[in-house]
């Protein structure tokens, strides 16, 4: 069986799953949520940095998926689409973290200015990496978090953001280049210097 031939027979899986999912079957929904449900969490936690928030978008997108499956192209795949949801609604609970946590934070820092310097730790990516990228204008921040940190195509991308593919390429580009420029400012200890 070709590369092409799996791709289509999963392609046409998920379709059924979808379909199945539409029809109230509890178990289809399950599994099709299984098969997402990693990088979507990534996504979301990538967007607002806490783990706990991440769940609540997880959680709020998924829902807000189950209830609009009937809105749902099941001729087009399933992740972006969920990814789309995710991303929407990651961006929405940023801004509004973002307000109060900007409050706190000045309160805090009143108390003790260090308390907010460290830089929250990943598993798989470095503190280093994660404070550079989170420099990033927020367009360019969630095109690297789907292309580099989730591995989703240019098509999978422009997709789950809602944007053309040459938008992608250009915000990539555009947010690489300014990523370099950070790590050889401030984040020398990321450059191979061999």
């Amino acid at each position: 069986m070709t590369v092409v031939q799996n791709e289509h027979t999963a392609e046409a899986e998920e379709s059924a799953l979808v379909e199945q999912a539409r029809a109230q079957n509890q178990l289809a929904w399950t599994q099709l949520i299984r098969q997402h449900q990693e990088p979507a969490f990534r996504l979301a936690y990538l967007m607002v940095g806490e783990a706990r928030d991440a769940e609540d978008v997880l959680q709020e997108a998924l829902l807000r998926a189950y209830l609009s499956l009937d809105k749902f192209d099941s001729t087009r795949p399933f992740r972006p689409w969920l990814l789309s949801i995710v991303a929407n609604l990651a961006r929405n609970r940023k801004r509004a973290i973002g307000r109060y946590w900007y409050m706190i934070q000045r309160w805090w820092q009143q108390r003790d200015p260090e308390a907010f310097s460290q830089p929250p730790t990943l598993k798989h990516e470095s503190a280093a990496l994660w404070a550079a990228v989170q420099q990033l204008p927020s367009a360019g921040q969630e095109v690297i978090y789907m292309r580099y940190f989730l591995g989703l195509s240019v098509e999978e991308t422009a997709e789950a953001l809602e944007i053309k593919t040459g938008t992608v390429k250009s915000r990539s580009s555009r947010a690489l280049t300014q990523l370099r420029g950070i790590i050889e400012r401030e984040f020398t200890e990321l450059i191979d210097e061999e």
